[in-house]
């Protein structure tokens, strides 16, 4: 082969050198704004870490209002988050009932209606959970309060991710 064959144009040259240098420029914009979009998404999900509320010794048979707090990151947000959870033991189980009606979302409080001072009663729409946080028929919840995973260790009541109940 000669080297008029291997001969590069003045026109192939710039075509190949603004198309490399173009890419590169390209590539130095997208990559950051890529990066910065999808960070959240490639940070390895968030452990579900059991949240220490209360001491087995404090529990009763009868649901407790415990209040306790997590921190929660939200991509780039972090805060301070506080919940509350009815926790009793029966026998050696413990569980930990979500205080939120699963019929509209209002709060349940236990032990508040005259009538019923063994069920958690909402006040929103008359609803009625038994002590075990069981819907009661003709009421409008449809389905039983959620619950908390329980974590039992030396001692000390965790709580966990909230689980719906059907």
């Amino acid at each position: 082969m000669n080297e008029k064959d291997h001969k590069v144009s003045r026109r192939q040259f710039l075509t190949y050198t603004l198309t490399g240098v173009g890419g590169f420029m390209a590539a130095g914009m997208i990559m950051p704004m890529a990066r910065f979009a999808l960070d959240p998404a490639l940070k390895a999900g968030a452990a579900s870490d059991n949240v220490y509320v209360c001491d087995v010794a404090d529990l009763t048979e009868e649901p407790q209002l415990f209040e306790f707090q997590f921190d929660q990151v939200d991509a780039w947000y972090e805060s301070t988050i506080s919940r509350n959870a009815y926790i009793y033991i029966q026998g050696n189980e413990v569980t930990a009932l979500s205080p939120t009606c699963t019929h509209l979302g209002c709060t349940v409080a236990f032990g508040t209606n005259a009538e019923h001072p063994d069920r958690f009663y909402c006040p929103c729409h008359f609803g009625m959970f038994d002590h075990h946080g069981i819907n009661i028929a003709g009421t409008p919840p449809q389905r039983p309060l959620d619950v908390y995973e329980v974590t039992v260790e030396d001692g000390k009541v965790y709580l966990g991710q909230i689980t719906q109940r059907t």
